[in-house]
């Protein structure tokens, strides 16, 4: 579906389950989306302002240069999701089911994503700042040139996620759950004031 605006998102999906999943240069601002099956689409420069989502599947959709600005995401499933040059800023999708996606080139900004599940996703050249992943789970992900700024990982579980290369100074990282090597973390920068942080982690006692 093309075009500047849609009535709303449930005749916007109609339009594009008619047209081969393709949902493009659309505006959605303020609507509401419960129990909305948006698998499988093909979404390019979509935008979509203070909307509410509810119960919906995002399956194995593309997002392509889409823009998601103070937007919330209740028991939402995004599994095998696809984003590219995508943007997520002030967004809320708390236990959110994100396993198997692919975040390229994109940008999360004052995003929230507590005990998210992004188990086997993958992250390349995007950055993430001042978002809280508080207690989410980011196991057995692949990193590549991710940039971390103010990332709450408080709690956040990463077994086998190398975070080599990452610059993680400015995160919190209490109660971060590694594998019993914590070779998760080899490679990775860290500020001297969190070093008695990991070695809680490392189950070294730190002397005041």
């Amino acid at each position: 579906m093309n075009g500047a605006m849609a009535g709303s998102i449930q005749q916007a999906l109609l339009d594009a389950r008619d047209q081969d999943g393709q949902m493009e240069f659309l505006d959605f601002d303020h609507m509401p989306a419960e129990g909305l099956d948006l698998s499988e689409l093909t979404c390019k420069q979509v935008t979509f302002h203070a909307c509410r989502f509810t119960g919906c599947d995002f399956s194995k959709t593309g997002f392509y240069s889409c823009t998601f600005t103070d937007c919330q995401f209740a028991d939402c499933r995004f599994f095998a999701s696809f984003w590219k040059q995508s943007r997520i800023i002030g967004c809320k999708g708390d236990g959110g089911d994100f396993r198997k996606s692919r975040l390229k080139e994109c940008a999360l900004n004052g995003a929230v994503f507590r005990y998210a599940n992004f188990t086997n996703t993958v992250w390349e050249r995007t950055v993430l700042t001042d978002c809280n992943f508080t207690g989410a789970a980011l196991s057995e992900s692949k990193i590549v040139k991710v940039t971390f700024e103010k990332v709450d990982l408080t709690g956040a579980e990463l077994f086998r996620t190398s975070l080599k290369g990452c610059d993680l100074s400015s995160c919190t990282l209490d109660r971060i759950a590694l594998s019993e090597t914590c070779a998760e973390l080899k490679g990775a920068k860290i500020d001297a004031s969190q070093a008695p942080v990991v070695a809680r982690i490392l189950g070294i006692e730190v002397s005041p």
